[in-house]
């Protein structure tokens, strides 16, 4: 009766650490994604103002722009990737969450990421709903 006993508490340990752990780690995924966006928006605010009062034309600076969004990003304990290209930033954050109940069964942190991208327009270019 008492392994029977053991292993009950044991998988109900192991469900509460899926549920806890997951809902840290979904967390961490929206808070990475929310990082990824706003830095994007950073960069994508990073116009060449030489060339926009020359000729109208809206263009980023590229290094303004990855400097921009890698500096948003720096002011977090995450990491990022940014590629900027023509009027378009795209970051991708990465962070480690670390396990609370899973350490026990080995499970030590999660790896997550978002990825977004904004584009420098002039305007409001959309509908809104």
């Amino acid at each position: 009766m008492s392994g029977f006993v053991a292993g009950i508490i044991g998988a109900l340990i192991l469900l509460a650490g899926i549920v806890v752990d997951g809902g840290l780690a979904l967390g961490a995924r929206v808070r990475v994604i929310n990082e990824a966006q706003e830095a994007a928006r950073s960069g994508a605010q990073q116009l060449d103002l030489a060339a926009y009062r020359r000729n109208g034309r809206i263009r980023l600076d590229p290094a303004r722009a990855r400097n921009a969004a890698l500096a948003y990003v720096a002011a977090t304990p995450d990491t990022a990737t940014v590629k900027v290209s023509g009027e378009t930033v795209t970051v991708v954050v990465h962070a480690v969450q670390p396990s609370q109940i899973l350490g026990l069964a080995g499970v030590r942190s999660f790896r997550v990421s978002g990825r977004a991208t904004a584009v420098a327009r002039r305007g409001v270019t959309g509908r809104l709903r």
